[in-house]
């Protein structure tokens, strides 16, 4: 199902066929080092982690994370969209190219979309984001969505601290 279009990109929601993709997406030296080990290491763990997380997400609230695709082609090139986590107080937004895809404002226009559909279409009025401290890239890319830093914190306790970004869209 496509939820948005931009100029040069698409999205939709993910679908079993887009479990190799993801299994390469997860397990990018930048997301284990910014997002984490989400324990991807097969065909299986994709299918598993598209169906228990997004798809899930979609069926519940009609917003989970989307796959990214260019217009010209149709391959995927990332994940955006809007995630409720049980540990923040609202819905935040989240993101992730393959690396040859990012630096060309992809990102951000992805972003937008989904702040757009956060706002006409789910009624949201404020959104919150979370980044690695150390992740300058994203937190500028955050800040051009109207997003401010507002604290760090963990997500869970003991564990590593994230930045908290929000802001009224």
């Amino acid at each position: 199902m496509i939820v948005a279009r931009t100029s040069r990109l698409t999205l939709r929601w993910l679908t079993a066929d887009d479990a190799a993709f993801v299994l390469a997406l997860v397990n990018d030296p930048d997301w284990l080092r910014y997002i984490g080990d989400r324990g991807i290491h097969n065909l299986e763990d994709a299918l598993a982690y598209i169906d228990n997380g997004p798809r899930a997400m979609y069926q519940r609230l009609g917003f989970g994370l989307f796959a990214v695709t260019l217009n010209r082609g149709g391959q995927p090139i990332g994940m955006c969209g809007l995630i409720q986590r049980d540990t923040l107080p609202g819905v935040d937004i989240g993101y992730a190219l393959l690396p040859q895809y990012r630096g060309q404002g992809h990102a951000l226009e992805a972003a937008q979309a989904c702040v757009t559909l956060a706002r006409e279409q789910f009624g949201l009025r404020r959104l919150l984001a979370i980044a690695s401290p150390d992740n300058a890239p994203s937190a500028r890319l955050l800040g051009k969505l109207g997003l401010h830093f507002e604290q760090l914190l963990e997500l869970v306790p003991g564990s590593d601290p994230v930045a908290l970004f929000a802001g009224d869209i």
